[in-house]
């Protein structure tokens, strides 16, 4: 029974949780996400849009859109044995990115949501992540009535570093949901683990 429990604790110790941001404009789909590959039941913080924030919530790419993340939205995804993720989905409009610099603290790596219908709105969180240096992986939400653009275009598009991958995904399903967040832990992993090399060397 000692040895059990033994082991269990063990393996609580060996466990290893990383945060993970999704972020991108308003409407591009970061609650769906967060919602689709969430093991447990999610936090959402969403409000319904009023009249009020028309005059600032540009929904006319998102017409049926009738609520928006307020705070924050929370999952958790394990992606292999030992190797959970916390997914803090980020407020796409520019009066809560206050939040971000909050929610960004400790993170490993960030999604940033692209909608090829209004792929300017990615910019602001591109920029964010490039000049904080937090790696981020581009997954671009293919929406039916979008026109498709191959990663590299979207990589022009968007002035992307040399290297930042771009994947295009369903945010509404789960496979494809977590096949980005493993490709953003693996580039992330490189690139954390080449600046450890650089300042040691």
């Amino acid at each position: 029974m000692a040895s059990e429990h033994s082991e269990e604790t063990n393996a609580d110790n060996t466990a290893l949780a990383l945060k993970i941001l999704v972020a991108g404009g308003f409407g591009v789909g970061k609650t769906t996400l967060v919602g689709a590959v969430s093991e447990i039941r999610p936090l959402r913080t969403e409000e319904l849009l009023s009249e009020l924030g028309q005059s600032v919530d540009d929904t006319g790419a998102v017409e049926r859109k009738t609520t928006t993340t307020v705070a924050m939205d929370f999952g958790r995804i394990t992606i292999r044995s030992g190797l959970s993720l916390y997914l803090f989905g980020t407020p796409g409009q520019d009066r809560f990115w206050f939040l971000w610099d909050e929610l960004s603290q400790g993170a490993l790596g960030a999604v940033v949501l692209a909608d090829t219908r209004r792929l300017e709105d990615s910019f602001p969180a591109v920029d964010y992540f490039e000049h904080r240096r937090i790696p981020f992986v581009v997954a671009v939400n293919c929406f039916a009535n979008a026109r498709t653009y191959g990663a590299h275009e979207v990589s022009r598009a968007l002035d992307l570093d040399r290297g930042t991958p771009v994947v295009l995904c369903d945010a509404r399903d789960r496979d494809s949901g977590k096949e980005v967040l493993i490709r953003l832990v693996e580039y992330a992993g490189r690139m954390h683990t080449a600046r450890l090399l650089d300042s040691v060397g």
